[in-house]
């Protein structure tokens, strides 16, 4: 006599599909991403691995100016322009955390482009993603890209090319 086999229950499954609400949360990243990635390219590095922000109307750092010690995003915009130009040596030494956020720049724009043409969510996979550890790790580059832009500003090491 032949066992019988239990039926297994599984219920069918269906893509999962964005809203369009969503999706047009995701062009609007999209857009936000390409926004920095055209400023970037449009910009010149400053060969002294601050002020390129200058060119944008900004003014020049004030912490800079008043203690020759540079703030915590002294060089991103820098860091930014040479990212952007293929240089990725004189991005990550310029501003080490500015290089973190453009290669992250660069990774979200198609990925947010894919999710509004597509209506596939990507983000669902960032669940699995350890926030603390994430922010940790934000603030850690973070920190230590800025001890970094001090360390070669004082020893006069700052600046490409």
């Amino acid at each position: 006599m032949q066992e019988a086999v239990p039926t297994i229950y599984a219920p069918p499954t269906t893509p999962v599909r964005l809203s369009l609400y969503a999706r047009c949360i995701a062009l609007v990243v999209a857009a936000a991403c390409a926004t920095l990635v055209v400023t970037a390219l449009r910009l010149t590095p400053a060969p002294e691995g601050v002020g390129t922000h200058t060119d944008l109307g900004y003014l020049a750092c004030n912490m800079l100016l008043k203690s020759g010690v540079p703030c915590p995003t002294c060089g991103m915009t820098t860091s930014f322009a040479w990212f952007f130009r293929g240089n990725l040596v004189a991005s990550a030494y310029i501003q080490p955390a500015g290089f973190v956020a453009a290669l992250l720049v660069a990774m979200i724009l198609p990925l947010a482009l894919y999710e509004a043409i597509t209506a596939r969510p990507i983000h669902r996979l960032l669940k699995y993603l350890p926030g603390k550890m994430l922010l940790l790790t934000g603030a850690g580059i973070f920190l230590l890209g800025w001890g970094w832009k001090i360390l070669i500003r004082i020893a006069g090491m700052d600046g490409w090319g």
